[in-house]
């Protein structure tokens, strides 16, 4: 569990050089910080949680079936499509917007979007992004747990 937690942290290190040049452009375009900056942490913790759920999870699959490799980038782009990133989660539609809150990063996003700009926060696909997130975290220690004792059988 080591070794995908190090490429999570890695990542986590791109995160805040993009931090600053997010703080830049709050001052330079006189966005002013509320209180609501303040769930930023909570919501890191969160998104590194799953983060090291999805790559302990897939780290594990990758060694039992070699193959997955090969799927992971199509999944990670359909996931990046299906993750209100590059819009809101206003432009869904209400009735599918209990399926965009079991897709945990949608809430975090939203959050984080919530958290910098003082943006109202959707608490409901919040809960719901932490239960799904909590989830993954235990399926993903249960499958390492139990394929990891056969590591060296398929390596």
């Amino acid at each position: 569990m080591i070794i995908p937690g190090a490429a999570v942290l890695s990542g986590l290190v791109d995160f805040l050089i993009a931090a600053v040049g997010l703080v830049f452009l709050m001052v330079r375009y006189r966005v002013s910080p509320s209180w609501q900056l303040l769930l930023v942490v909570p919501v890191l913790v969160l998104t590194l949680l799953l983060t090291c759920a999805v790559g302990g999870w897939l780290a594990a699959i990758n060694v039992k079936y070699r193959d997955v490799r090969y799927v992971v980038p199509f999944f990670m782009q359909i996931w990046f499509f299906v993750t209100p990133v590059i819009y809101p989660a206003s432009l869904v539609p209400p009735q599918w917007r209990v399926l965009l809150g079991l897709n945990p990063m949608a809430g975090l996003i939203d959050a984080f979007r919530a958290a910098c700009f003082g943006r109202p926060f959707d608490s409901v696909t919040f809960v719901i992004s932490t239960a799904v997130t909590f989830a993954l975290l235990a399926l993903a220690v249960r499958t390492f747990r139990s394929i990891e004792q056969t590591f060296a059988d398929f390596i």
